[in-house]
């Protein structure tokens, strides 16, 4: 039995043996085509984040003062470079994630025979011809980059065509979860509940990218697209999707703490309040392109304003979890110090609280910027770490011996992204501007060039961090289960 629950802390089922996460999923995945759709979007992951990360190096590299003469940068480096790191590292690597969760809930949902089975296929291999596209134009030295915000663009035919063929196919997956919902036949536990919530903020992102794409048709016929167009575009379904990002990362937190703690991280009831004030501010950014003039001021401050209802339920998860780890400090209960998955929940929460507090500085000119997404997403990038070495890998079978080696990849990680976000906080506080590089910057002083140094040295640690991760989960999906 579990200890009586103390008040506002984690919800602890009656009888242990009848709660398991990891269990109920790795049954209902206990099959060669679910094993093979979580290989497929794993593989997926792991490509998109190994050149995401080989470009992170590089473009943090050539903002370090001086390192434009150092080496030969090719023409548009920095901004095409910035465009692929962005691309495969803050969408491609998220919805492959994504993808991987829909097909394990999915399963779930049909006790491991979904319908419309064949369109799980369909989708791995079109988000793979997708992100193959998006390569094309930089290989061929194509197109104009637009460092747009959310979903940055080359401007080219063929870069289009791999967003809009990723975009689908994501979708055939969000339609199969929805279609095995309404003939569902297994529980509609927490972790269902929140992938169906990102699954619908993706619908609705969707609707967004179409309603500002037909508002852009009604004044320009697209033979001219310039950066300002790809703004408007990208706009509001990118504030749409941060909403997507936020329902994986709470998700990502409930599995972890479940699976190190052998309880909810949370009260299901907390949980399901944390999806509802996730869900109801999305439901209304289609209608912003009714109430509001396309692309003014007013439609804009409107998007910009949903990302502080974000704040609510990560709070509302992060501190009934730490409430939850607290209840078993003051018991003298054990707490798993040493598992992988409870390391990176501990890391997750500190990288992205970091994070979130420098977003209270930004004013979106200089590097405070990107020094506050950085550790927004890097806080979710060691979430969905987490989620490879404690879920995706067991259930394929394929889990990874406990060692330094992997706890050294989290924390690595970790502090290299502190390190790189404070770097970039501390530059930007010297006016260090964004989205350049090299002597473009106009950095001089003594205080700024520390920073960016600061932020070159992070960027090293975490990318050490990185590619031992991804070496260490490309090896375990190479090995024969």
């Amino acid at each position: 039995m579990f200890p009586s629950e103390p008040t506002g802390a984690a919800f602890n089922p009656t009888q242990k043996q009848r709660w398991s996460l990891y269990a109920g999923f790795a049954h209902a995945a206990d099959n060669d085509t679910a094993h093979r759709e979580i290989r497929g979007w794993a593989w997926l992951a792991m490509l998109s984040l190994g050149i995401a990360g080989i470009f992170a190096l590089l473009l943090a590299i050539s903002r370090v003062p001086g390192a434009d003469e150092m080496f030969p940068w090719p023409v548009k480096f920095f901004e095409k470079g910035l465009i692929i790191h962005v691309i495969l590292s803050f969408v491609v690597w998220f919805l492959s994630v994504f993808g991987a969760m829909v097909a394990m809930v999915t399963y779930r949902l049909s006790e491991g025979w979904p319908r419309w089975r064949g369109l799980g296929s369909a989708s791995i291999i079109g988000a793979m011809t997708g992100t193959m596209l998006l390569f094309i134009p930089a290989w061929l030295n194509r197109g104009e980059p637009s460092l747009n915000n959310y979903i940055p663009v080359i401007i080219d035919p063929i870069y289009y065509a791999g967003l809009l063929v990723l975009g689908l196919s994501i979708l055939l997956s969000v339609i199969r979860l929805f279609v095995n919902l309404i003939a569902r036949r297994g529980p509609l536990e927490p972790v269902t509940l929140s992938i169906l919530a990102a699954a619908l903020i993706y619908i609705l992102a969707l609707a967004c990218f179409i309603l500002a794409g037909l508002e852009i048709t009604k004044a320009n016929d697209f033979s001219i697209i310039s950066a300002a167009i790809n703004e408007d575009l990208f706009w509001g379904g990118g504030h749409a999707l941060q909403y997507l990002n936020t329902g994986l990362l709470l998700s990502a937190w409930y599995v972890l703490g479940g699976l190190s703690l052998g309880q909810p991280l949370v009260h299901p009831r907390l949980m399901a309040g944390a999806l509802l004030a996730l869900i109801l501010p999305v439901l209304v950014a289609p209608f912003f392109y009714v109430l509001y003039p396309a692309f003014s001021a007013a439609q804009t401050s409107a998007f910009t304003n949903l990302q502080y209802l974000l704040a609510p339920p990560t709070l509302l998860v992060a501190v009934g979890g730490a409430l939850g780890v607290w209840g078993l400090l003051e018991k003298a209960d054990p707490v798993p110090w040493r598992d992988v998955s409870f390391q990176c929940l501990l890391a997750s929460m500190l990288v992205f609280g970091i994070g979130g507090v420098l977003g209270f500085y930004v004013d979106g000119a200089d590097t405070r910027t990107p020094a506050h997404y950085h550790g927004v997403i890097g806080g979710i990038n060691i979430a969905f770490m987490g989620l490879f070495y404690g879920l995706f890998l067991p259930v394929l079978e394929r889990g990874l011996k406990p060692g330094k080696a992997i706890a050294a990849s989290v924390w690595l990680y970790a502090f290299g992204q502190v390190f790189h976000s404070i770097g970039l906080f501390w530059a930007g506080g010297y006016g260090a501007p964004r989205k350049v590089a090299g002597a473009a910057q106009g950095i001089e002083a003594l205080a700024p060039t520390i920073g960016l140094t600061l932020m070159g040295i992070g960027a090293v640690i975490a990318v050490i961090g990185g590619v031992m991760f991804i070496f260490m989960v490309t090896k375990a999906l190479l090995k024969k289960s």
